[in-house]
């Protein structure tokens, strides 16, 4: 299996196979055992042993390693998964005041805001009647209402646009 590891801003390709690693195209037979019950682990990479501690960040693949008397921060994903994630960075776009939408279809009960009001993150916008619950549809960023589309009693599709912020 390959991964990308990033240690310190360089990024190197990592490919596991059985009890070998090739790193950079150099490949050496590897082994990593963990101590049971620590955060210890015996690295062997050819004919030497390393201890090395290692910490779990709560971020996905992302390491604290204790190698050596020196500490490295490390971010190592399969390639599957930093595809993925670096296609939902580029997707996010500019931060920032977005549209309120409808997240499913329902009727609009109530509108508790008027073009040219600022809005706060959390403040409520909306209120939506889907599959006989009222919900409240709040607004994820500080904004200035720019329009107002949403009109009471009205039914609306999943999607549709309800409230325009800049």
């Amino acid at each position: 299996m390959k991964y990308v590891v990033d240690v310190g801003g360089r990024s190197v390709e990592v490919e596991l196979d059985g009890d070998h690693v090739r790193v950079a195209g150099i490949d050496v037979a590897a082994s990593l055992v963990e101590l049971t019950g620590t955060p210890v682990a015996l690295l062997t990479l050819g004919d030497t042993v390393q201890r090395v501690v290692v910490t779990r960040d709560s971020a996905r693949g992302r390491y604290a390693l204790s190698l050596g008397g020196r500490r490295y921060e490390v971010e190592a994903l399969d390639e599957r998964t930093r595809a993925i994630r670096q296609l939902s960075k580029s997707a996010a776009g500019p931060k920032g005041p977005g549209p309120l939408v409808a997240p499913m279809p329902g009727l609009i009960v109530r509108v508790n805001v008027e073009v040219g009001a600022c809005v706060q993150p959390g403040q409520g916008l909306v209120v939506m009647e889907a599959m006989k619950m009222e919900n409240e549809l709040r607004a994820a960023s500080a904004g200035t209402v720019k329009a107002v589309r949403a009109v009471p009693g009205t039914a609306v599709e999943r999607g549709a646009v309800l409230v325009e912020l800049e």
